[in-house]
């Protein structure tokens, strides 16, 4: 028996007891006639105490032998501790320890095993299962297993039934890149790694599943950034003979049991906000409504002088900054030097400081009077020592350089509390998004979600005026959850691929699998899907999902502790009958 209790788990009941221990060693104090040893695992770390009274001169010196992440095994009594440390479970507590075994050496690690360590990102990405031995890592690691297993219960519970799908499957030209694997059976052909189990749990609703839920990996060989990653895991879910109402409450459910459970938080309001309205207001459809700020469109109070700039602007929109009057040139100077920089892309920005008497300076008060500000303030919301913040330009653009201004403005205004959780339904997406590059019309969401009922027919004379039958489930300014109604018959899925560009061959060849099995009596059927790496790392009080996976990639889509991608052997390349072209 390698242990008998863990090193989280002694207290002051078992003093006097013999025990056995296990663990790493974490950190060692000698005070030339007394060596403690601080003795860790996944669950805490216990005290070793050996002296020169109580410990022969053999383990004395065989202790002090043991450098850090030593495994090792101790046998010995639990003593009370003489200088209680209450910062830890144990702390009332030590070991004296009569028998000790080293089950593993170790090489000193490349960084601290501690909270604060002093390794870079790189290195410890490199050396991870030594990261995952930091409370920090191992403690989001359990949080995700918690949640997880929250999500098993309470959708079991409901009624769901967790199916698997396959991992190999088609290639699909819609959404992003597959990843794909060639057949060695097969030559030529190829398998893709599923972006997401889409059809195949609309294919399990035709069979008769009725609920099913799954958690399942899925790829996507795409850029990335801080929350996303080539291979993630989402929370599948699909349900039949239910209309949009019955999937938001549901899933509202959901949301609202992890918050319980996990967070200790009754959220009972779970507002909902047209695509159109968040886009309006916000600037994005994934709107943080912790806060205020929300968009005042100008172009009324706004168009009626000769400043050009914003008499040619499509859309003229401000926020209201709260108590950002105070603001300095040289600060309000660096406001506009971060909107202009490329990864914004606003030309300039006009302000107005709010007065605490009531009166208003702008850096346009050559061209408007003190009514117009008023009446800026107006729109806006803004109050007294609030700073006007103003952009205008395409509607599109300006909208998103507002929003990230508005974003940025509620970090530097600690607005953002990560342990205040808002959640919120975005619904009545566009059906399609026009590609300007092409002129060509793709799904927002994906080519099998339905238009809203009494909508087919405009897609003939308008497309993108067509709503979708679509919600996305939003908390704190993250999409945390997507989905639809499906169409589940032929004819609306052939005209829905008919206005995606899809020849009826082509369709055939693609969906041929889906289209067939909606002539078998496919019921109405929809669901939806949440991100779980993100909506793990926002509950923990994050927005990076890196650190809430065991062993993530970096920011090329490289594993630098395994080093992969890599290239594979050539007797490999030949059995699999693949050739790489060295000059490319």
């Amino acid at each position: 028996m390698y242990r008998s209790h863990t090193c989280g788990e002694l207290r002051e009941e078992h003093i006097e007891n013999n025990i056995t221990l296990s663990g790493w060693v974490h950190k060692t104090r000698d005070k030339g006639f007394v060596v403690w040893i601080d003795l860790r695992d996944r669950f805490g770390i216990t005290q070793l105490i050996f002296d020169e009274e109580r410990t022969s001169k053999e383990l004395l010196e065989q202790a002090r032998s043991l450098g850090r992440e030593f495994v090792i095994q101790i046998k010995g009594t639990v003593l009370e501790r003489a200088s209680k440390n209450a910062n830890i479970p144990t702390g009332n507590i030590e070991v004296l320890v009569q028998e000790l075994t080293i089950l593993n050496e170790s090489k000193t690690p490349p960084f601290t095993i501690e909270d604060d360590t002093d390794g870079g990102e790189d290195i410890r990405m490199k050396y991870r299962y030594l990261d995952i031995r930091r409370n920090i890592v191992k403690n989001n690691l359990i949080f995700r297993s918690k949640v997880s297993m929250e999500v098993r219960k309470y959708l079991s519970d409901g009624g769901f039934i967790e199916v698997e799908t396959p991992y190999l499957i088609k290639s699909t030209p819609e959404g992003a890149r597959d990843f794909v694997v060639p057949s060695r059976m097969n030559e030529g052909q190829f398998y893709a790694l599923p972006q997401s189990p889409q059809t195949f749990k609309q294919l399990l609703m035709v069979g008769g599943m009725d609920k099913y839920f799954q958690i399942v990996k899925c790829f996507r060989d795409e850029d990335l950034r801080a929350d996303r990653q080539p291979e993630f895991t989402q929370i599948d879910c699909e349900m039949a003979f239910v209309e949009q109402e019955d999937i938001l409450n549901a899933f509202e459910g959901l949301t609202k049991h992890l918050l319980k459970e996990i967070k200790g938080i009754d959220i009972s309001s779970f507002p909902r906000m047209t695509y159109d309205a968040a886009m309006a207001k916000y600037g994005n459809d994934k709107p943080d409504i912790r806060f205020g700020m929300e968009f005042g469109e100008l172009n009324a109070v706004a168009k009626h002088k000769e400043f050009n700039v914003f008499n040619s602007a499509e859309l003229v929109v401000g926020i209201a900054i709260p108590g950002a009057a105070t603001y300095t040139r040289k600060e309000i100077d660096k406001l506009i030097d971060w909107v202009r920089r490329p990864q914004v892309g606003a030309k300039g920005m006009v302000y107005v400081k709010c007065n605490e008497d009531g009166t208003f300076k702008s850096s346009v008060d050559k061209f408007y009077d003190q009514e117009d500000l008023a009446n800026w303030a107006k729109v806006t919301g803004a109050k007294a020592g609030d700073l006007i913040c103003m952009l205008s330009g395409d509607t599109n653009a300006t909208r998103a350089q507002l929003s990230a201004l508005r974003m940025e403005m509620a970090e530097r205004l600690n607005l953002r509390n990560p342990e205040e959780f808002a959640p919120l339904w975005v619904i009545d997406f566009p059906l399609l998004e026009l590609d300007e590059e092409t002129g060509n019309y793709h799904a927002m969401h994906h080519p099998f979600t339905s238009p809203k009922p009494g909508q087919l027919e405009l897609l003939d004379t308008n497309p993108g005026a067509v709503k979708a039958n679509a919600y996305d489930l939003v908390l704190n300014g993250n999409e945390i959850g997507g989905g639809s109604i499906r169409i589940h018959d032929k004819e609306t899925q052939a005209t829905m691929f008919k206005h995606l560009g899809f020849s009826p061959e082509e369709a055939k060849a693609q969906f041929g699998f889906l289209m067939d099995a909606f002539q078998y009596g496919a019921p109405p059927h929809g669901g939806i899907a949440f991100g779980l790496d993100r909506l793990v790392s926002i509950l923990g009080g994050q927005e990076t999902i890196r650190d809430f996976i065991a062993f993530p990639k970096n920011n090329s889509g490289r594993d630098v502790m395994i080093d992969a991608p890599a290239p594979i052997d050539k007797e490999q390349l030949k059995e699999l009958r693949l050739q790489l072209n060295l000059e490319s």
